[in-house]
């Protein structure tokens, strides 16, 4: 089902880091390891300015993962800190995949992802997942796996 090990990094709010380890065993459950290049507790991020946090620590970490995981929870909507992860991560060509948080509700997702995901946003459902970073394509779900009302993404002439 997966083959070797994938570079990723996640984007999520702090407050959702227990959720990150749920989601690499999941992953591995299913055949999948993920090295994953994200900032949270067990590699916390020390520097103060956001430029220097920007452009030196998340830049670099975006660059070298081919894919960009956007853990979606209630929280992630409102972080600033996502929406930059999620317009970099597409200015640099990267694959974006939205993935509901385990037992959340269906909830609003970042304004960067609603507009520029461009993969899809799958629910907590490891081989759907491992198929999205593996390249398969399908549509948007809901949290439990149900199809949502076609998503409209923002396009932007060349």
């Amino acid at each position: 089902m997966a083959d070797g090990v994938k570079n990723v990094f996640i984007s999520h709010v702090h407050e959702d880091d227990g959720g990150l380890a749920s989601l690499k065993e999941l992953l591995s459950k299913h055949g999948m390891n993920i090295r994953d290049g994200s900032i949270n507790a067990e590699k916390p991020n020390d520097a103060k300015s956001p430029d220097y946090i920007k452009s030196q620590i998340l830049a670099p970490r975006i660059q070298w993962a081919s894919t960009l995981l956007v853990y979606i929870t209630p929280k992630t909507k409102e972080s600033e800190w996502v929406n930059w992860e999620i317009e970099y991560a597409l200015k640099q060509g990267k694959k974006i995949i939205g993935i509901w948080g385990h037992g959340d509700a269906e909830c609003d997702v970042p304004e960067a992802l609603n507009d520029y995901a461009n993969a899809i946003v799958v629910g907590w459902h490891g081989p759907k997942i491992i198929d999205a970073i593996n390249g398969g394509h399908g549509d948007w779900e809901k949290p439990d796996g149900t199809p949502a009302e076609p998503h409209k993404i923002k396009r932007h002439p060349c």
